[in-house]
């Protein structure tokens, strides 16, 4: 007898392999709290650090950061998704009986091998709509150097960068160019993680390995003066796109790390933000506007945030990120719920314009 549940049944899947397991595990938990459960059936999917996938958490209150100590996934029966089309969207446990089928999934994943192409790859071998944009654009996305060459290559302000591979040294005339203060980051990474702030050149041999023990590729900043300014961008299933107003991050000098790190985001609690940013009119529009064309210069799909630094010269793009944190105080949600898109009503324009973008 067929079922007579009509709900859209969502495939959560979180943590992953990438540093930021354990923020994907909280934005996982925060999503799965928001999904309105008389519209979808939520399906949650973990991927522990070591890359096992597993019937993930089905209470999302046990996805949440407790006396500064984050989750992580648990084993406990492992699963894995159909890559033929034929059995799109179903996920069977090792005796290959049938779990669950998805009719989309949102991968709440960030980071390497989550939010780099590499999973969106995947669903699309199996055919499978899921939230969020494609391989390219999400490879693109995820690493530094080419996000800024694709930004600038469609005349958008960027900063000053050097990109070091295969382990060499910084050269002078890199560090005469640069100048200092510089950030030293890893290229592929997220969540602040592996990030240092140099103030000498002596120090930066100790920043480069804390980089490099994240990726192979790093990227080098020169510091830039303004304020950081954070601004979203909404997909809907009709192909428009919404911008946010945009968040002001505010007290970040407070912060024990000196810059928007990892503990200073998700653990110290000293930053905050003003939404919508007090900047004037004029600049507002700007950052908007630069945002829609940073998320068309990627081909992005369904949602990103856009990061700027605001300097006496105008706004500079820093990065964008194509699946941002969907934690309580995450900045995503905040500056839509500032724009007038409730969570609830976010998460469901994101499943429905996933939905009506379905790649055949």
């Amino acid at each position: 007898m067929a079922s007579s549940d009509t709900r859209i049944t969502i495939a959560v899947i979180y943590g992953g392999q990438s540093s930021e397991h354990s923020v994907s595990c909280v934005s996982a938990g925060e999503i799965m709290s928001h999904l309105d459960p008389q519209r979808y059936k939520v399906i949650p999917i973990g991927i522990t650090v070591d890359g096992t996938w597993t019937v993930g958490e089905s209470d999302p209150t046990q996805l949440r950061t407790i006396d500064r100590v984050m989750p992580t996934v648990t084993l406990t029966q492992e699963v894995s998704l159909s890559v033929d089309p034929a059995r799109r969207g179903e996920f069977r446990l090792n005796d290959g009986t049938l779990f669950a089928k998805a009719d989309v999934i949102f991968p709440v994943l960030h980071g390497m091998y989550g939010e780099d192409g590499t999973i969106q790859g995947l669903f699309e071998l199996s055919g499978i709509p899921y939230v969020g944009t494609g391989v390219l654009s999400s490879a693109c996305g995820m690493d530094k150097e080419y996000t800024k060459k694709l930004l600038a290559a469609e005349d958008l302000p960027v900063g000053k960068e050097v990109i070091l591979r295969g382990h060499r040294a910084i050269t002078d005339a890199e560090k005469h160019y640069l100048g200092l203060p510089v950030f030293v980051k890893p290229a592929r990474g997220g969540s602040s993680i592996g990030i240092s702030k140099v103030t000498s050149w002596d120090d930066f041999p100790e920043a480069y390995e804390l980089a490099y023990s994240h990726d192979t590729k790093v990227i080098v900043e020169s510091e830039i003066i303004g304020a950081e300014v954070e601004c979203g961008v909404l997909q809907y299933p009709d192909g428009s796109i919404d911008v946010s107003v945009p968040a002001q991050l505010l007290d970040i000098e407070e912060s024990t790390e000196g810059f928007y790190g990892f503990d200073t985001k998700y653990l110290d609690n000293v930053v905050s933000a003003k939404i919508p940013a007090p900047l004037g009119d004029s600049t507002i529009q700007t950052i908007q506007a630069l945002s829609k064309r940073a998320f068309r210069a990627l081909n992005c799909e369904g949602l990103a945030r856009v990061d700027f630094f605001v300097t006496e010269e105008g706004p500079l793009i820093n990065e964008i990120n194509t699946m941002p944190g969907f934690t309580s105080i995450s900045m995503y949600p905040q500056v839509f719920q500032a724009s007038g898109v409730a969570y609830e009503e976010l998460l469901s324009i994101l499943v429905d314009t996933a939905l009506a973008h379905a790649r055949a």
